[in-house]
């Protein structure tokens, strides 16, 4: 999977698509640290222990650079940012019987303007796994030799 670059001075406005999620009961807003244990092990039991360890880092930051989506106190995604790298987006996960509904993209507007108000004039998708989805909607572009990537003789 390809590392890709995205311009963050020419992102799609965030609200509209998190208002629709509101008037669905879906809140997407950044975690905060009394809720680090039960975000990280929600992670780890969703997905794996590699995005729970990066979330961990996440919720290191300040302010935290995880950001979650909810509905009646149930998880439903989340997105970091600057957790294994800074400037870098990811990881990031919907569960499967919410996927489709906009909060991933909800999830990672959200962490892309994140690192937009930090300073940061690009960003950087690590390990892209969608990659025509990035590239349609935010024109990303895929960063030549970036599927060597950051992760590369990562122990697993």
């Amino acid at each position: 999977m390809p590392d890709m670059l995205v311009r963050l001075y020419d992102l799609p406005d965030k609200t509209g698509i998190i208002k629709e999620l509101e008037e669905k009961g879906i809140q997407v807003r950044r975690a905060i640290g009394p809720e680090k244990h039960i975000v990280v092990e929600w992670v780890r039991k969703e997905f794996n222990n590699h995005w729970a360890s990066e979330c961990d880092i996440a919720f290191s930051r300040q302010p935290v650079s995880c950001f979650i989506a909810t509905k009646d106190q149930e998880i439903l995604g989340f997105a970091c940012y600057d957790a294994t790298y800074r400037n870098y987006f990811g990881p990031t996960g919907v569960t499967e019987a919410a996927r489709g509904a906009g909060i991933g993209k909800a999830l990672l507007l959200a962490s892309l303007h994140a690192l937009a108000e930090q300073g940061y004039a690009y960003g950087i998708i690590g390990g892209a796994g969608p990659v025509e989805f990035y590239k349609k909607t935010f024109g990303a572009m895929v960063i030549e030799g970036g599927d060597k990537g950051i992760y590369k003789g990562m122990l697993r």
